[in-house]
């Protein structure tokens, strides 16, 4: 009888080992304080661990200290708010911004947290904007090592980057089975959306419901087309390798008001973003470390963080210019001397 009861038990831990999903944080914006770098007046401006160098992108016509300024991260205070045509106008586009929320009270007191501040119509239209990172976070920089330097593990299966583990990137994903936002709501009667792309670059967005609520609540996006019974599920056997690991990417969010609803100043506060989904592959030890000997996934990833370097490099560089030639006084009393004035003829 003993023995039964024993294997029983084994039996029933076995199946509820297999019975749990895959949980993960997608994207936690309490890590994403700034912690690094001067704005001048002692403020730190960067977030160490997400700081990319975009110098090598912008060619050889620059002296060092203007590459050494060629940098960005995803500290709250980089993230841009993209209004579309219905809500785009000058005044909105320059109210409407990303801020460092520190949390003063409650069960989340003296974290860091995002908010967000987006100047919508007060006319009777649609309109909408996006709360997007400085830059697509690259799902291939290799995790930096103590040193400065940059490393990964010898398997593709193990492969880590910079940007997992709540910094926007999530590998090994396969079907999605729920998205969850932990946010504080200002009883906005907005909709939430979730914007995520996958390995393919296709890019997905999720409804998480309205805003409408007072507190600290978790928004939850449930897959309608998920199959919870293996037996109705299409089963697909594809060859272990060379394939690499099926990630997700965190796009940005993106905050919907109906044109019944009231507009004007929306303000919303964001704590992280979790995703629930099925593993893609099992990792299991292998007799052979197929890319020790092949390093077929590391070429291809390799040849993909260059192509997202590129990309992210030209938009920075322009950006830097941009900023480079605009006007930093606020009257003609703060030219100084040596300023060069145009008179006209």
């Amino acid at each position: 009888m003993k023995r039964t009861f024993v294997l029983t038990t084994a039996a029933m831990m076995l199946a509820g080992a297999f019975a749990f999903a895959e949980v993960s944080t997608l994207i936690d914006f309490t890590l994403l304080k700034a912690d690094g770098g001067d704005d001048g007046n002692g403020k730190p401006t960067f977030n160490t661990h997400t700081t990319m160098n975009y110098a090598e992108s912008a060619g050889t016509t620059y002296t060092d200290e203007q590459k050494e300024l060629m940098k960005t991260s995803l500290a709250l205070g980089e993230w841009e708010i993209v209004l579309n045509s219905s809500a785009r106008n000058v005044q909105s586009v320059g109210i409407s911004t990303v801020r460092e929320a520190p949390v003063t009270a409650g069960r989340h007191a003296d974290e860091t947290i995002m908010g967000v501040r987006i100047e919508f119509p007060t006319t009777a239209v649609n309109a909408n904007a996006k709360v997007v990172p400085a830059f697509n976070i690259p799902a291939y920089e290799p995790v930096r090592s103590e040193e400065g330097g940059e490393g990964s593990s010898d398997s593709a299966a193990n492969f880590k980057s910079q940007f997992e583990n709540g910094y926007g990137i999530v590998k090994n994903v396969g079907t999605l089975k729920s998205i969850a936002v932990e946010t504080l709501g200002e009883n906005f009667p907005h909709r939430l959306y979730v914007l995520m792309s996958d390995t393919d670059g296709v890019q997905r967005r999720y409804d998480m419901g309205t805003l409408k609520f007072d507190g600290w609540r978790t928004l939850t996006w449930n897959n309608p087309d998920y199959i919870s019974e293996v037996r109705t599920r299409e089963i697909r056997v594809v060859p272990l390798y060379p394939r690499g690991l099926p990630f997700v990417r965190f796009d940005g969010l993106q905050v919907s008001r109906d044109a019944s609803d009231v507009g004007g100043t929306f303000i919303g506060y964001f704590r992280n973003v979790q995703i629930m989904y099925d593993k893609a592959l099992l990792t299991t030890d292998r007799d052979i470390v197929d890319e020790d000997l092949w390093n077929i996934i590391g070429d291809k990833e390799k040849a993909r963080q260059n192509a997202e370097m590129g990309r992210f490099g030209a938009k920075q560089v322009n950006r830097f210019l941009e900023q480079q030639k605009m006007a930093t006084e606020t009257s003609f009393e703060e030219v100084g001397e040596g300023a060069t004035t145009t008179q006209a003829e």
